[in-house]
């Protein structure tokens, strides 16, 4: 397949608890307002979460289109596709891996995207089924991971590293989010999380860290109203970590040379 958009990055943590999908969502955002054409998959087969971040009423479903293609959702300028637009929040997809992956790969393969320039890929948690097809079925140009400074989630966060080098898939950053807590009252900043782990992450793998992300009550409430804190707190100092994190990441991309063809076998290590 061709690539439905100019870069196709893949936002991941290897653990789920880390805000991956909020710092996706507001990474679109952020693009958005920097003048890219900003699409976002959801990945997610089993829990998809874009369709509530982006305050989709639960009746609108992706327009039929003719050979089996299906209309992205547009939401607050973002052209988005999930599980979540097919199926009610009570339905659980029972299904085994390779469902799941095909689930994703007709998501992926059948939308009519159109004329990105990015399309962030929001994945479920861990180093499975779902990131395989992706780095197969994909010319990745990168993958950005999402973590906390917590050292449980640092274990796993190395672990979606080492799954994306073996793929020949580049890191292009790490996101350490809910670095810090601010206190509303006092303004006192507190590393609830621990300081810095992620930060040792990057320094031990050469990349760079896009952004630190506040833990914040912001951020939270934004989420379940269904608008992005991006654009509902656009001067917040919330606001200014993702769009650093926007920044940085149009950097990467600017800098890099076109992605090579998706690995199509695991045999190459």
């Amino acid at each position: 397949m061709g690539n439905p958009a100019r870069h196709i990055v893949a936002i991941a943590s290897g653990k789920g608890g880390v805000g991956k999908s909020t710092v996706t969502v507001n990474l679109a955002a952020a693009l958005r307002d920097a003048g890219w054409r900003v699409g976002l998959l959801d990945a997610d087969i089993y829990g998809p979460s874009q369709h509530r971040l982006l305050g989709v009423d639960p009746s609108v479903n992706p327009e039929q289109r003719p050979e089996h293609r299906l209309a992205p959702i547009e939401a607050h300028g973002i052209e988005a596709m999930s599980m979540g637009f097919l199926t009610t929040e009570s339905t659980p997809m029972v299904w085994r891996g390779p469902m799941a992956s095909s689930a994703l790969a007709q998501l992926l393969e059948t939308t009519d995207w159109g004329a990105l320039d990015i399309l962030l890929v929001d994945m479920p948690p861990g180093t499975g089924d779902i990131q395989l097809t992706l780095a197969q079925r994909a010319q990745l140009s990168g993958a950005v991971i999402v973590t906390t400074p917590q050292d449980i989630a640092l274990i796993d966060a190395r672990k979606g590293i080492e799954m994306f080098l073996k793929v020949k898939v580049p890191i292009l950053g790490l996101v350490q989010n809910m670095a810090v807590h601010v206190c509303s009252a006092c303004g006192h900043e507190d590393p609830v999380f621990g300081e810095a782990g992620g930060l040792q992450v990057a320094e031990d793998y050469a990349v760079p860290v896009l952004a630190n992300l506040p833990l914040s009550r912001a951020i939270c409430e934004a989420s379940d109203t269904g608008l992005p804190l991006v654009d509902q707190h656009p001067e917040s100092a919330e606001a200014q970590s993702y769009r650093q994190a926007a920044a940085a990441l149009i950097e990467c991309l600017t800098q890099q040379t076109p992605p090579a063809a998706p690995l199509m076998s695991m045999s190459d290590d």
